[in-house]
């Protein structure tokens, strides 16, 4: 008697694609688009066209950028060529193809990142804070402000609070998944840290280590003082507001040199050239 071999099925962790998730529990590309570009325009007074997109990951932002306006142009720079190839198969083969024209994607370090002038610089989800040292960080900013065009902006984002600085785990519930969040490790002398992002799934399997981050949490007033360093203009806080029945954040923010004393709390900042 012939005897059935059957296949174990595969759990939702290992059918799962992390990219998928990051980008479904991490990113807001139209929320993020649409901040950019209304800030410009109240800096600047003309609309951004022309938009680099540093760590730019699985391109995700840079696709959004050029499928805005047909004007639209973005370049996106990162030095891991998996994630490219990713952002290329599956984001970039997504757009009409006059859009994919105007968008170009750059494998390389972005502090030596040759690229045409640009309106803005994008260096979001706070992936500069691998850049562990003022000299190194700084020398990044510099070389950015002479990527922009004469009223060029760089917009960047944060986060801190006095959790920011602990060992701890954070769950979020995400449409048929869990996200968790994790600051493993942190040296309050050298202020390096390592954090980790994991995803759970209905089934109970787990998605352990899916991206590690091992870099400098810098603080806000740092951040501030080396872009002054660098040489822009103007820097510009913009504090995230509350919902006024939860307390929680409600995804709007206003230019402001007052913050509150939260536990955790994201920042964008905008650095005039």
């Amino acid at each position: 008697m012939k005897t059935r071999q059957y296949r174990k099925k595969k759990t939702m962790a290992q059918r799962a694609d992390r990219h998928v998730l990051y980008e479904n529990s991490v990113q807001d590309v139209g929320g993020e688009y649409r901040f950019v570009s209304k800030k410009f325009r109240k800096l600047r007074g003309r609309r951004a066209q022309r938009m680099r997109e540093d760590f730019c990951g699985t391109a995700n932002m840079s696709c959004e950028w050029v499928s805005r306006h047909r004007n639209n142009t973005a370049i996106g720079v990162d030095i891991d060529p998996e994630v490219l190839a990713w952002g290329r198969k599956h984001n970039l083969a997504r757009l009409k193809p006059a859009a994919r024209m105007r968008l170009t994607l750059l494998q390389e370090d972005v502090r030596r990142a040759q690229t045409a002038a640009v309106d803005v610089v994008l260096a979001m989800n706070f992936s500069y804070q691998l850049f562990k040292d003022r000299e190194t960080l700084r020398g990044y900013f510099s070389s950015v402000r002479d990527a922009l065009v004469d009223d060029g902006v760089l917009f960047l984002d944060l986060y801190g609070g006095y959790e920011a600085f602990q060992e701890l785990r954070e769950k979020r519930k995400c449409k048929g998944f869990k996200y968790i969040w994790e600051q493993a490790r942190y040296n309050p002398i050298t202020g390096d840290m390592r954090c980790h992002i994991h995803f759970a799934f209905p089934d109970g399997s787990r998605l352990k280590k899916a991206f590690t981050y091992d870099w400098r949490l810098w603080t806000l007033p740092e951040i501030r003082e080396l872009l002054d360093e660098a040489g822009y203009s103007r820097v510009t806080v913009y504090w995230e507001g509350a919902d006024k029945k939860t307390g929680e954040g409600n995804g709007k923010y206003k230019a402001t040199t007052v913050g509150e004393a939260d536990p955790g709390w994201i920042v964008f900042i905008t650095a005039e050239k």
